[in-house]
């Protein structure tokens, strides 16, 4: 569990400091539509940029929705197991789909990053961007999503082996009062 504890908590930092990101995102666009539309004057480069926070929000960000378990899923078959057989259909969809594909994306996005790095690629566009940064988002992106997968399988074999009780992998839906509470304190801002 220990390891299991680390790697959650190194993504939950990875996410927290991405979701900057998403606040960068909505300045650079809203600048860029107000000075297109305000002085007729654009930039390929202000358009990528936004194209790359949005891939490194999507990116460094799917270990934590994973460790949250909220990707997308089949809740209407598998709710109506017990939680025991919905763990083992977990471990199986974990150890055959979800480390399988990340092992192969990254075999193949690591030397993809690394040649774009080695090139000092830039983008084909005029006023373009250096294109290694975004390239490097698919490794990376894919390793804290095959740790946050190990995370997973340790913390479903522990519930299986009975550890834990399995609060530390459920889903983290907010209460209505607890959303309503978010909405309140956003709207203080």
């Amino acid at each position: 569990m220990p390891i299991s504890r680390a790697i959650d908590t190194l993504n939950e930092k990875i996410a927290g400091a991405v979701s900057w990101a998403l606040l960068a995102a909505v300045v650079i666009c809203t600048g860029n539509a107000l000075i297109r539309y305000i002085f007729n004057y654009s930039s390929n480069g202000w358009l990528e940029i936004q194209w790359y926070l949005f891939a490194a929000i999507f990116m460094l960000a799917s270990s934590h929705t994973l460790k949250r378990d909220e990707h997308v899923r089949i809740d209407v078959i598998a709710g109506r197991f017990s939680k025991r057989t919905q763990v083992w259909i977990d471990l199986f969809g974990f150890l055959l789909f979800l480390l399988p594909i990340c092992l192969i994306i990254l075999y193949y996005g690591v030397p993809f990053a690394l040649l774009s790095i080695r090139s000092a690629e830039m983008s084909s566009n005029a006023g373009g961007l250096i294109v290694w940064p975004a390239k490097l988002l698919v490794p990376l992106g894919f390793l804290l999503l095959v740790l946050q997968g190990l995370s997973e399988i340790i913390k479903r074999v522990a519930f299986l082996r009975g550890e834990i009780d399995g609060h530390e992998f459920a889903r983290h839906a907010a209460t209505p009062e607890e959303e309503i509470e978010a909405i309140k304190a956003a709207n203080k801002l």
